[in-house]
């Protein structure tokens, strides 16, 4: 990969990974909820999942699921249940006091890495840094050396960006009136998500 065409996708990555989505809410959310270091297990869900995905890619395999449409259908459908669900659940728990104690650092990363996982931007992202900015005539290995260590590094500092962002709010927004305020936002958020996925789908 040339320095021109590391900078434009070092560009592209980071409008990706900075526009908001269902992972940059579920980040300000456990900031809210959680604090910044507790919030940071999500973070690393979020890593784990582009990961995998870069992984997938590289091979292929994301491809195969986009032209399979039944795989597609069903995993978006899925995808859009599971972000209502949140979205309700979060709505419903919004006028409950915070209690951080029962929710574990386990909880924290496998809820994360489930949304990040079914966002159908991840998918698409992925896609298109691999039919724009790979090169065909390359080894991808060689390739992989620069476009994986970029990938990451962008992504931790727009989603530690978000949860910083959420433990930020969580400390100003006190008052349980805003804070339950915040909150509701946030999970219609999650709703929206999942409606608009279930209706692509």
């Amino acid at each position: 990969m040339t320095l021109q065409s590391w900078i434009i996708f070092a560009s592209f990555w980071g409008i990706f990974v900075t526009t908001p989505g269902p992972n940059a809410v579920n980040c300000v959310l456990n900031g809210v909820t959680y604090g910044f270091k507790r919030s940071l297990w999500g973070v690393l869900a979020i890593l784990t999942q582009a990961s995998l995905f870069l992984a997938l890619a590289a091979l292929g395999i994301s491809t195969l699921l986009i032209t399979s449409p039944s795989a597609f259908f069903y995993a978006k459908l899925v995808g859009a249940g599971f972000l209502i669900y949140t979205g309700l659940r979060s709505w419903i728990r919004a006028t409950k006091p915070i209690s951080t104690g029962e929710v574990t650092a386990q909880n924290i990363y496998k809820r994360a890495f489930l949304i990040a996982t079914i966002n159908p931007k991840s998918v698409a992202g992925y896609l298109a840094a691999f039919t724009q900015f790979v090169d065909p005539n390359v080894p991808i290995s060689g390739q992989m050396w620069v476009i994986v260590p970029t990938a990451l590094t962008l992504t931790n500092l727009s989603y530690m960006a978000y949860t910083a962002l959420g433990a930020r709010l969580g400390r100003s927004a006190l008052a349980a009136t805003m804070n339950v305020a915040l909150r509701r936002i946030l999970a219609v958020c999650f709703v929206i998500y999942g409606v608009l996925l279930g209706a692509s789908a």
